[in-house]
């Protein structure tokens, strides 16, 4: 069933945009995507409960259909007036945690890419682009779609300092060979209907001195609660890449700001937030990696875990997690990923304590 729906999907796409084809004979249709499925097992749950502080691996003992995901792609050319579009559909488990506000395709089902993009040819041949829809987070290293990331579970970082995507605006170019960037006027964070009467921004700059070394530095501004047009977040992010030979080694810091509001766990007082972290792999063989990674999250004021994802609410917390995974890529098109990971809080908050460990294993087919 799932594959006649991705024919006439494709059909329609392909009968959609033939008139153009006769006339510029752009590139055809990509497909491409990913089905995964995981088990996780908690050293501090018990039966049928949920594993605090997780995302996609927030079951205790459980096997779960992680997600199908399904990618439609259109390149533009960067060299002419041209025009393409990115599409992703996703299905299953994960789907459930990352939908944004105002869009409901169902209880695990998303469309957390859904742009189009419009370039504007410059002297340099890169061009300027204009892209329009639901466009992933410029924030961080790791994604979504978890066999883009080192390591298998989603770190702090992701889970609670950046947002997930954003609708609206996107206007990037590439300068030079060694610099570029991206500004977005969006809805807000995770917001297909905005949620109050401003906009939210967020820009990077990305700066490459050579073909081993990147440094993106963010920022980020508007507000984000409900109803509510006069408390900003606001904040940076540095992100650096260094490869040496067969390790590769990022680094991550982060530090956010709220204006007092309704949302805060002490609405008359202003939030803040900082959070590090660090992942480093080693490439054994082509088709056996190691991928370590440590983050830490000091909450200050509870703005960004206080009550979610089963943590306790508070009024301040310290989190800290060290996971190591295997990206083992012995068969054809398949990531099987074991992963070891600890987890630690300034709060009893794991089962009445203050740390837990998790095993889990995950199995993806990439087409």
């Amino acid at each position: 069933m799932r594959r006649s729906y991705l024919v006439v999907v494709t059909a329609w796409l392909a009968a959609l945009t033939a008139p153009v084809a006769a006339q510029q004979a752009p590139a055809s249709v990509k497909l491409s995507g990913f089905a995964e499925v995981s088990y996780t097992y908690s050293t501090r749950s018990s039966g049928d409960t949920v594993i605090v502080g997780r995302l996609y691996d927030r079951f205790q003992n459980h096997f779960m259909l992680n997600a199908l995901g399904v990618a439609l792609d259109q390149p533009y050319d960067p060299a002419r007036w041209s025009a393409g579009f990115h599409a992703e559909l996703l299905f299953g488990q994960n789907a459930a945690v990352i939908k944004s506000g105002g869009f409901d395709l169902g209880t695990q089902g998303d469309v957390p890419q859904l742009f189009v993009t419009l370039n504007v040819p410059t002297a340099s041949g890169n061009g300027v682009q204009f892209k329009v829809g639901r466009i992933p987070t410029l924030m961080g290293l790791e994604a979504i779609e978890t066999g883009a990331n080192p390591n298998w579970s989603e770190g702090n970082q992701f889970i609670y300092v950046e947002n997930f995507t954003g609708l609206g605006l996107s206007v990037e170019t590439k300068f030079n060979r060694y610099l570029d960037a991206q500004l977005r006027v969006i809805n807000g964070w995770d917001q297909v209907h905005d949620n109050n009467g401003r906009k939210s921004l967020m820009g990077r700059v990305g700066v490459y001195p050579d073909s081993l070394t990147s440094v993106g530095i963010l920022g980020f501004w508007g507000p984000e609660e409900s109803g509510n047009d006069a408390a900003n977040r606001y904040g940076v992010e540095l992100l650096g890449w260094r490869r040496f030979g067969k390790t590769a080694v990022w680094l991550q810091g982060d530090l956010g700001r709220e204006q007092a509001n309704a949302a805060l766990p002490d609405p008359a007082r202003h939030a803040a937030w900082w959070a590090l972290g660090g992942w480093v792999t080693y490439d054994f063989a082509s088709s056996l990696s190691l991928a370590l990674r440590a983050d830490y999250l000091n909450d200050e004021n509870g703005a960004r875990t206080s009550g979610f994802l089963g943590f306790p609410v508070n009024a301040s917390q310290r989190l800290a997690s060290a996971t190591a995974t295997l990206n083992v890529r012995a068969w054809p098109g398949a990531l099987v990923r074991p992963e070891v990971r600890y987890d630690h809080s300034s709060l009893p908050a794991f089962d009445g304590a203050h740390g837990q460990v998790t095993l889990a294993l995950s199995v993806a087919f990439l087409f």
